[in-house]
């Protein structure tokens, strides 16, 4: 029987472990590369930690709150860091914690103020290659007050799919 379940268990070549650089695809086939991912053994689950690249980034001051954003041609797209303290772990079955250290929210240039409302999470898998994260529309205002428990807020119940070519920055990768 427990053989059985370990062959159930999808096998990749790519592993949650060490140094990855993460990078967000573009709409005209180039890619930003937003900094490091770190991964570390912690028990029976794997801890990560994002290094971003600030350089890449542009400071915006939206609805009263500093936002590192990168600015696009029809779209400043701004990362939201999760407020609150959480395990920044992961298992090969369960990538929500890492999705939900690379929030977003999108607006146009000539919006005024944060639009939580137009938030992006990327639904993340392994692959062969590394991670892959398909960008999904989210209201962030679901992370506007502490949770009433350790379980991220953003299921996918609260999630709709977006086609990454209609967003200037789509695809989430991490890679080797």
């Amino acid at each position: 029987m427990m053989l059985s379940a370990v062959l159930a268990m999808p096998v990749f070549a790519w592993e949650l472990n060490g140094t990855h650089p993460i990078e967000l695809a573009r709409k005209d086939g180039s890619a930003v590369m937003l900094g490091e991912v770190v991964f570390t053994l912690k028990g029976d689950r794997v801890g990560f930690e994002f290094k971003p690249d600030h350089k890449v980034f542009q400071d915006y001051f939206l609805s009263m709150k500093e936002f590192k954003c990168l600015t696009g041609q029809q779209e400043v797209f701004c990362h939201v860091r999760y407020p609150y303290s959480n395990p920044a772990s992961v298992t090969a079955n369960d990538l929500s914690w890492l999705e939900h250290a690379f929030l977003f929210l999108h607006k146009s240039p000539k919006e005024f103020g944060a639009r939580l409302w137009n938030g992006v999470i990327h639904k993340m898998n392994i692959t062969d290659e590394g991670i892959v994260g398909q960008p999904q529309a989210v209201d962030l205002n679901l992370i506007s007050a502490p949770p009433t428990d350790n379980r991220p807020p953003c299921g996918l119940g609260e999630r709709s799919d977006i086609e990454p070519a209609t967003r200037e920055f789509g695809l989430l990768q991490i890679r080797e």
